[in-house]
């Protein structure tokens, strides 16, 4: 696939991104999707959700976030749990309004989904997000690191302390971050209620590393906005590679019962 290479303007300086413009066959839409790749991987990851974007006629935007060996590192160096990388894809979507787009899908792969919620909910340019694709998301980090804890063989007692570790102020020193890590923030079914956007949920059900009854229980919360997806995948973030197809016209099945927000002028200005 064709594709262009950009750079887009974030705190620290200039993060690359790739562009994939529908095909000719194909009527673009006016709709972008930003796909936002996963703790530790790099934004070929992503890859697998370009095919079905172009067919349904979006602009795409892969693009890198602070601390991923592409774009500029945080001051810290650190990853924050999507509580400061969600600025970099704000400034993706700000490029992608300012480049034509009229509303904007985010694809958020695992700790990208933890992102593309926080985007959604931070962002002064939310009203032009129509809708989340969350791939094995991170709903809540307690609940995804209490699970590695305990596949770690980890004693409960240690994972607590290092969640308070986290949210300390005084014992940043001890993770090197420059600011502790706000928990609650994070956590998406404690804060249920606060989802604005439609979200459609991929997630297979023996998913090792996130647990795919957060995603069951948002589902459960909010019935009206998010729709499950399950898939028999083994392992994490491999529902695409299980069943492409399925995968695929989930994608396109949601995508055509959207009701695809654009922000009229007034709105626009009043976020801005």
């Amino acid at each position: 696939m064709q594709h262009e290479d950009l750079e887009i303007t974030v705190d620290n300086g200039v993060a690359p991104a790739w562009r994939f413009d529908p095909p000719a066959r194909v009527e673009a839409s006016g709709v972008w999707a930003i796909h936002i790749h996963g703790m530790g991987g790099k934004r070929a990851g992503t890859l697998r959700g370009i095919p079905v974007a172009r067919r349904l006629g979006l602009t795409s935007l892969v693009v890198s976030f602070r601390n991923d060996g592409d774009a500029p590192p945080s001051y810290d160096g650190r990853y924050s749990l999507g509580q400061g990388e969600w600025r970099d894809v704000e400034a993706a979507i700000k490029y992608a309004i300012s480049n034509g787009a009229e509303s904007i899908v985010l694809f958020g792969w695992s700790l990208g989904a933890a992102i593309a919620l926080q985007a959604t909910a931070l962002s002064q340019s939310s009203s032009r997000v129509a809708g989340m694709v969350l791939d094995a998301p991170v709903f809540d980090w307690r609940t995804t690191l209490a699970a590695n804890a305990k596949s770690a063989g980890l004693p409960r007692p240690l994972v607590h302390l290092g969640f308070s570790i986290l949210r300390s102020k005084t014992l940043r020193w001890v993770t090197g971050l420059a600011e502790p890590i706000c928990l609650d923030s994070l956590d998406w079914l404690t804060r249920a209620t606060e989802l604005k956007k439609p979200i459609l949920v991929l997630h297979g059900e023996k998913d090792d590393t996130t647990p795919f009854e957060a995603s069951k229980k948002a589902a459960s919360l909010r019935p009206d906005l998010v729709r499950l997806v399950e898939f028999d995948a083994e392992g994490h973030s491999l529902e695409w590679n299980v069943d492409p197809a399925k995968w695929e016209r989930s994608v396109e099945e949601w995508f055509h019962g959207l009701q695809l927000a654009v922000a009229s002028p007034e709105q626009a200005a009043a976020q801005s």
